[in-house]
Order: C-alpha cells, then sequence, then structure tokens
C-alpha cells in the first residue's frame, strides 16, 4: 500500500499530519511553564470564499476519527526527536487530549465569523491540534459548500459524484464522503462506498466500446450488447464515443426500448439532451433516462436546469471546490487563564473571548441572523424570532460525545438549511453572505 495513504488506516497515528511549528511552539511553552495554562481555540472563517453566500460545516466527522489516533508512538517520536529537546520527546510520547470541544453539526451552514469550533485545555494539548484541524475542516468544508451549491442547481435531479481520478487518492474519498452529505446521490468511488457507505454507482468508459474494435472498424454494438448482457438491462450506455445520434439508435436497438439509461460526456449538453429526448421518445424510450458529465460545476448544472437530463456526473469542479479548494478557516486562540486574547494583525483581527453561537429565525423558518455571545453568558433574546442554538458538545474530557449526528443526520441537516437560507442566499451571482453575524457582550 501507498505510503501516502497509511495514515488514513485505523489504528495509524496522525500525529505527524502537522506542522514543525507547532511542536517547537510545544517545546518553548514547555520550558517556560506556560505549556499548562488553561487556553481557549477557536476555529471560523473570517470571511466566504469570493462569490459565496454561505458555507457548510464539513469534515466533523472525520475530524473526531483523526483526533482518536493522535497519538505519539515510536515510529512518530523517532521523526520529531531530530529537532526537539528529550524533555518534549517524553511529555508527547504520554500525550492523550484531554481537554473539551464544542462546535456547529457537520452539515450546519456558516457565515464569516461563526464560531465554528471551540477548543478548550491546556495551551500545549490544544495547539498540537491546529493543523490536523484546519486541513480536514478546510478541505472538507470546502467541497461540502460547493457540493451544496451544485445540488441546489440540480433542483431535485439526481447527482453522481465521479471526481476521483482529477485528486489525491485520499482526498478523493473525502470528496465522495462531502459530496453525499450534500445531497448527491451516489459516488463511483468504491473506498467512500465501503468507508462511509456512500452508494456506488458506475458502469463504463469509452475505453470498454473502443475495446471492440476490429479488423473491420468500430462494432459499437459488439460493446453496448456485452456490457447489457454482464449489467442488465436497466445499465446506461455511454453514447457518445463515435456519434450520438448514431449511438442512441444502436443502444435502443440493443437493449430495447426498457434501458435504464444512456450518457454523454462531450458536446453541448444542452442541445444534445433536447436531441437525444427527442429520439428516444421516438425510438419508444420514454423511461429511458439521460446522464450528462464532462467538466460540470454549478454555473453549468443550472444552465441546464431546462434541458431533459435526468441525472449529473461531476468529477473535476467538485473535487476542486468548484474554484474555491480551501474555506480559509483559521484557528486562534481566544482566551488563557479565563482573559479574552485577540490578535490586532491588519485585516486578521480575531475576536477575544470563548463564544457560543445561536441563529435566529423567523417562523416561516428563514434565518435573519446568527449571534456569537460570550460562553459564560446567557443567549440573547431572539424577540419575535425563534432562537436554536448552533454548538454541540462534540468531545468531553478528551472523549468523543455520544449520540453524535450521524451522515444521514448531516445529509437532512445541509436539506435543511439550504431551504431556511433567505432566497438571495441560493443566488450563484456575486454578493454579501446571504446572513450577517452579529457579535454581542
Amino acid at each position: 500500500m501507498a505510503g501516502s495513504a497509511l495514515w488514513s488506516q485505523p489504528g495509524t497515528s496522525t500525529a505527524l499530519l502537522t506542522d514543525q511549528y507547532e511542536l517547537t511552539m510545544l517545546s518553548a511553552a514547555l520550558a517556560d511553564g506556560s505549556a499548562h495554562r488553561r487556553c481557549s481555540f477557536e476555529a471560523f472563517a473570517r470571511r466566504l470564499p469570493d462569490g459565496r453566500r454561505y458555507g457548510v460545516v464539513g469534515g466533523i466527522g472525520r475530524l473526531l476519527d483523526a483526533l482518536d489516533r493522535f497519538r505519539f508512538g515510536e515510529p512518530e517520536l523517532a521523526v520529531v526527536s531530530k529537532f526537539l529537546d528529550d524533555r518534549t520527546v517524553d511529555w508527547l510520547r504520554e500525550y492523550r487530549f484531554t481537554g473539551d470541544i464544542d462546535g456547529y453539526r457537520e452539515g450546519e451552514l456558516y457565515f464569516p465569523g461563526s464560531p465554528i469550533l471551540s477548543v478548550r485545555g491546556t495551551f500545549a494539548e490544544c495547539v498540537l491540534l491546529e493543523t490536523l484541524l484546519l486541513s480536514i475542516l478546510n478541505h472538507d468544508s470546502a467541497i461540502l459548500s460547493a457540493a451544496t451549491r451544485m445540488v441546489s442547481a440540480a433542483a431535485g435531479r439526481t447527482m453522481i459524484e465521479m471526481g476521483s481520478r482529477r485528486a489525491h487518492e485520499e482526498s478523493a474519498v473525502a470528496c465522495s464522503r462531502a459530496a453525499y452529505l450534500a445531497g448527491f446521490t451516489a459516488t463511483s468511488n468504491l473506498e467512500a462506498v465501503r468507508r462511509y457507505g456512500v452508494p456506488g454507482a458506475g458502469t463504463s468508459a469509452h475505453a470498454f466500446t473502443l475495446l471492440h474494435t476490429t479488423a473491420d472498424g468500430p462494432d459499437e454494438a459488439s460493446a453496448f450488447r456485452a456490457q447489457v448482457e454482464a449489467l442488465g438491462v436497466g445499465t446506461t450506455l455511454l453514447v457518445d464515443t463515435y456519434d450520438i445520434t448514431e449511438g442512441v439508435k444502436t443502444a435502443i436497438a440493443v437493449a430495447g426500448p426498457e434501458l435504464g439509461g444512456v450518457r454523454i460526456d462531450s458536446g453541448d449538453l444542452g442541445v444534445w439532451a433536447r436531441q437525444v429526448r427527442r429520439q428516444l421518445d421516438d425510438l419508444g424510450a420514454v423511461n429511458t433516462r439521460i446522464v450528462v458529465s464532462g467538466d460540470l460545476d454549478e454555473y453549468a448544472i443550472a444552465a441546464l436546469r431546462a434541458e431533459p437530463v435526468d441525472t449529473y456526473g461531476v468529477g473535476t469542479a467538485l473535487v476542486t471546490g468548484s474554484g474555491a479548494p480551501t474555506a480559509g478557516m483559521v484557528y486562534k486562540l481566544v482566551e488563557v487563564d479565563g482573559l479574552p486574547v485577540a490578535k490586532r494583525s491588519s485585516h486578521k483581527v480575531s475576536r477575544g473571548g470563548t463564544k457560543r453561537a445561536v441563529r435566529l429565525a423567523r417562523p416561516t423558518g428563514t434565518i435573519v441572523e446568527e449571534v456569537a455571545y460570550p460562553a459564560d453568558s446567557e443567549a440573547p433574546d431572539a424577540g419575535d424570532l425563534t432562537c436554536r442554538e448552533l454548538m454541540i458538545p462534540l468531545v468531553r474530557g478528551g472523549v468523543r460525545a455520544d449520540g453524535l449526528p450521524t451522515l444521514a443526520e448531516g445529509r437532512d441537516l445541509v436539506a435543511h438549511g439550504l431551504v431556511s437560507l433567505p432566497w438571495e442566499g441560493l443566488k450563484l451571482s456575486r454578493g454579501e453572505a446571504a446572513v450577517p453575524t452579529r457579535f454581542v457582550g
């Protein structure tokens, strides 16, 4: 197995998925006695990626899995001992996170300033988690946010994630998981099927059609016949290897009018979808679905909304966050021994103090604003609006909390979030965040 994928395997340490300066800070803090001061760190995004109206929290489940395996065994200590003193190495040998973590549920909407994660414990044990936490949350939230925009643009049509070949082998699995959370129906990635229970999908590529070339030339009918015999008449045949019109004609001649679907992967997809729908109907294949793929993003999906497309297959745009491959979240120290602390650097200001957050909405369910307030204070008065607490216990005393939301519950939360946004929040055009975040206290 490739070394780059080893960390993802159960029981394998995640401790070296970090930056060296986390450990040199630890060493200095142990030396001057500040390592054991009680601290509160917060993960948040100062702003949304350019042009986005909302974000969606992704990666909480993966983060908790990785935290369980954040341990320094002898192989990890052999690496860090090259630049750390013996006292720090001995401390790492016994390291276990024993603090508390509160955070937004996976699948929850977030906006600029939302206190997505609150991590509390000693400086030493909390600071070590920065890189691991941000790498997972930034990646998964970016993919989930992009995928959610695609699901919204698809307006209820079937979505299949098929971007594995355009991503690192491990990030591809995380992308499949995020896409499923967003509302995608299935994935082509079998590791995501095994690891997370995401439904799988897939039939054939152009190579299978080209394989059936003989000395007499292409034999598309033989390729289609072999696929139908192996997978059944409900399969989807790829009809654009040669000529789409001829491909559809051949597909129905081979499989009959009960063929499950045809896939178009090239050309002007809107024009071809209309033409193929007419052709299928004329051939009596009125229930045969049309699947389109080929460099689709949320804008292309929205442009095809009026066309007779039944299923979208999305790859590159999804696994790259559709132009925003990171969510831009940061992890900042906000409290030391009960004292609020804040960064004042230009354009990188943070807000001191441990926080909680509520979301205020009209009785209809439409969100009005998000309010962050001091964690040791009462939630602000909501007036005539409904008020929902956003942060839940994720870890207590270093142990994962019971009853955390499942992947299926995260899917439901994403769907609920989309219908609760103000109407302008679903627009794909550039604009401000759909919901403001207000800080009180």
